[in-house]
């Protein structure tokens, strides 16, 4: 299932960019999250580069996901395919752009998810869905925060 969530942030697309796939300070804003690391001996994001994101909260809460960036494109775009992940998802994709605003920027972040077995693929789009909301909403505080300083 295809969803998409966006948000307008006042702060250029390169800082917005860059705080997403910064993995020293994903924590600070990631709601979803809570841990958030590159596996593969890299030190910045970029193609073929692995993360593994481990969830927290009562929806996600110590279900990891490994992901291979498939794109990145700084600052407009990136992507990801899930490479292992939770029980409950047989396939995770997400992409992020990054769209100048007047003098702000607007990310949308657009994911496809599959359940396992596929009777749980409206469940978890749902609380997905839900949980990029606030992400989205925590990204955009948290950088407009940071930016102004």
């Amino acid at each position: 299932m295809v969803r998409e969530s966006s948000v307008d942030i006042a702060a250029p697309c390169e800082a917005v960019f860059d705080v997403v796939h910064d993995y020293n300070v994903r924590l600070e804003w990631d709601t979803l999250l809570s841990h958030a690391s590159i596996v593969d001996g890299s030190h910045e994001a970029a193609v073929g580069v692995r993360t593994l994101c481990i969830g927290r909260g009562h929806n996600v809460a110590g279900f990891g996901m490994e992901t291979v960036y498939i794109s990145f494109d700084r600052p407009s775009a990136a992507a990801v395919r899930m490479t292992r992940g939770p029980w409950f998802i047989a396939q995770f994709a997400a992409s992020i752009r990054h769209i100048a605003v007047g003098s702000g920027s607007r990310v949308i972040y657009k994911f496809n998810i599959t359940g396992r077995p596929k009777l749980l693929g409206p469940i978890v789009c749902v609380i997905f869905q839900r949980e990029t909301r606030k992400r989205l909403e925590a990204l955009k505080r948290y950088v407009e925060i940071h930016s102004a300083s």
